[in-house]
């Protein structure tokens, strides 16, 4: 340690820095040596600073004393609130040098520049996949160890992510905040109203690569694309019987289970192909006609 006689700064000898104050220094030296006096009498965790076991302390009494003056939700940090208060703001402070999108906090910035670099720095210890975010991979994960934190206080079904948990309550709640601005039809979710408004726009944006047939949905390309491979992934239990769609399979299946849940309301037979129903629905349209 070095005073300084002109302005009675500190100077550390390791770094050359220089302090205002003898307990500045002695702060700064921690750095070096990895000092931590500071111990949380809870889980035994140590830091180099007192303000930063106050700040952890938080973690153990749950108290959260920075309130957002718009939504009054609580934070246990002012920097939470801070980088909270962007969401009524609107302010955006973090810009990409590449294609100048914004962003209201700087580590959506750093995990969205990684699209342009093609960084993936998060890495799968079970499969080797790669991810641009942390929480990324930490969700990614859940699949191989079979977590699902999330439960339904309902039905008590359980969720990998959390946005899934939120669509799911809607089946109890009868919540639809998507509606289509042509027929004002409602749906749970976003993705529902996209693929709806196709009907009206007449988009069918997934392309067969071998005859060039267009569909509104992927999954009826996927399955269309096994007409081209000849691949049929859904067998038969009873005979072995194989099948290019799931619902040819679940039709099948009434032949061995005997099941007709097609009923006439007129006579009342019943039918395990829709499409024998609706045949069957004219005997009785002629007879009146």
């Amino acid at each position: 340690m070095k005073k300084h006689k002109g302005d009675k700064s500190y100077q550390c000898s390791e770094c050359l820095k220089w302090s205002t104050t003898k307990q500045n220094l002695v702060t700064h030296m921690r750095v070096h040596t990895g000092d931590k006096p500071f111990h949380c009498s809870e889980c035994l965790k140590c830091f180099t600073l007192k303000h930063q076991l106050v700040r952890h302390m938080r973690v153990h009494t749950g108290d959260k004393p920075y309130q957002c003056s718009e939504c009054l939700k609580r934070f246990s940090q002012r920097g939470n609130l801070v980088t909270h208060m962007r969401v009524h703001t609107g302010n955006k402070p973090y810009q990409c040098s590449e294609c100048l999108k914004r962003f209201n906090q700087k580590r959506k910035l750093v995990a969205h520049v990684r699209v342009h670099t093609g960084d993936k720095p998060f890495q799968c210890s079970e499969c080797l996949k790669c991810f641009t975010e942390k929480s990324t991979l930490v969700t990614h994960m859940r699949i191989h160890t079979g977590d699902k934190p999330y439960q339904c206080s309902v039905c008590l079904k359980c969720f990998t992510v959390k946005h899934r948990l939120v669509i799911h309550m809607r089946v109890h709640t009868g919540d639809k905040p998507f509606q289509c601005s042509e027929c004002l039809k409602y749906f749970t979710e976003k993705g529902h109203l996209v693929r709806h408004m196709r009907v009206h726009t007449g988009d069918k944006p997934y392309q067969c690569s071998e005859c060039q047939k267009c569909f509104s949905e992927k999954g009826n390309l996927v399955e269309h694309v096994r007409v081209h491979t000849g691949h049929k992934p859904f067998q038969c239990s009873e005979c072995l019987k194989c099948f290019a769609a799931k619902g040819n399979l679940v039709e099948h299946m009434r032949v061995h289970t005997g099941h007709k849940p097609f009923q006439c309301s007129e006579c009342l037979k019943c039918f395990s192909k829709k499409g024998n129903l609706v045949a069957h629905i004219r005997v009785h349209t002629r007879d009146k006609t």
